[in-house]
């Protein structure tokens, strides 16, 4: 009797020594999003094209986050999330596990959350929300080569990152990208932004500078995950959004500045400019237009329109073409988790020419630019969330 009662108190101390406390709860989550469907472009480097293709209303993904209560209304969290294509498998991002988001952090509901890790800046977080591409439509609806990063092109490294709680309708947040180099101020980068929200209304800005993006593979912006190669990155926006019904009106703006620029993601190893010419900056001003209507509870249209500034400043001279870009989408719910949509997107190039690949059209998801001034992409697809 004696080693039976031994025997249940030591089994007691080991459970109550390795168990969670009752406070401390722990919750974790597996989500994603497959967004799959058919693109047809009618000039892509010469040619018309029809293709299979994922992730553009929203990126194909999956992830885990979770959060344990520390008490006093502390939390821990974290949050992975890896991007994918659909039609072939591949990761995203750069062939990274967790390309999309990967960060560990606290959160207090009096205090805000503070996380360290690869994030979002905040021209994402606040500006982007403001325009088509960054809340409803996705990247085919980008502003040219997502200049200004409001579809998330490139993610943060190195990241320490600030979010408030909202006070009275306001909130701001920052964020800080080490270079993780010797020399200190090498391929960092750090953002700024917030919004006010009050009823249907919302107005937000942010900025962003990143050093050296795309040059290296530690720092901030990495060579694998940049969109333009440059000495240096400027982004400053303000947006507007209002809610009146089932409608939404927004207008957006933007500035984006790179000193010395020398390729784009986008386009790979295609170079910005002829051999011989240096290209000392190239900035954009884009003013966007977009709505959305809700026809029903399960059917949703949306227009937008963005006018371009484009300014291209090399040894060659200094031009400033002028971008016309067009978009519609029509989006329609078969569940609560699944939907199909259809988009097209129409752009120009106009005005000054700057001898460059930067003449020929290209949206943002295309195969490849176009041969002229003109490009068109549509799309069919599905997306499903989990």
């Amino acid at each position: 009797m004696n080693k039976q009662v031994f025997a249940l108190a030591v089994s007691t101390a080991v459970s109550a020594a390795f168990s969670t406390p009752a406070s401390a709860q722990t919750s974790v989550t597996l989500y994603g999003v497959l967004d799959e469907g058919i693109n047809y472009t009618n000039n892509a480097g010469r040619g018309h094209v029809y293709e299979l293709a994922s992730g553009y209303a929203q990126g194909s993904r999956w992830g885990l986050k979770g959060a344990e209560e520390l008490g006093g209304g502390l939390k821990a969290i974290f949050q992975l999330e890896n991007g994918f294509d659909v039609s072939s498998g591949r990761l995203n991002q750069g062939g990274r596990m967790f390309g999309r988001q990967a960060f560990v952090g606290l959160s207090a509901e009096r205090y805000g959350v503070l996380t360290f890790g690869r994030q979002y800046d905040s021209v994402v977080d606040y500006l982007a929300q403001t325009t088509a591409n960054g809340n409803w439509a996705g990247s085919l609806f980008s502003h040219p080569y997502d200049n200004d990063n409001t579809d998330n092109s490139f993610r943060l490294d190195n990241t320490v990152k600030y979010t408030s709680p909202s006070i009275s309708g306001f909130q701001f947040g920052g964020t800080y990208s080490f270079s993780n180099d010797r020399n200190f101020g090498n391929n960092r980068a750090y953002s700024v932004g917030g919004q006010y929200a009050y009823g249907g209304l919302l107005v937000s800005a942010a900025y962003l500078q990143a050093n050296n993006p795309g040059n290296g593979a530690n720092g901030a912006i990495t060579a694998n995950d940049a969109s333009f190669i440059a000495a240096r990155m400027r982004v400053f926006g303000g947006g507007i959004t209002y809610n009146f019904g089932p409608a939404t009106a927004g207008f957006a703006y933007s500035k984006s500045s790179y000193l010395n620029p020398t390729g784009n993601g986008y386009l790979g190893i295609t170079p910005l400019v002829p051999p011989g010419v240096l290209l000392n900056s190239l900035k954009y001003q884009n003013f966007e237009l977009n709505g959305k209507y809700q026809i029903s509870p399960m059917l949703f249209v949306g227009a937008q329109y963005v006018y371009t500034i484009e300014n291209f400043d090399a040894s060659s001279g200094g031009v400033k073409p002028k971008i016309h870009s067009f978009g519609l989408m029509a989006d329609y719910n078969l569940s609560k988790r699944t939907d199909v949509y259809i988009q097209g997107e129409y752009q120009q190039v106009t005005g000054d020419s700057t001898y460059s690949i930067l003449d020929e059209a290209f949206i943002p998801g295309a195969q490849a630019p176009s041969s002229t001034s003109k490009q068109v992409v549509v799309r069919a697809a599905i997306r499903h969330k989990f």
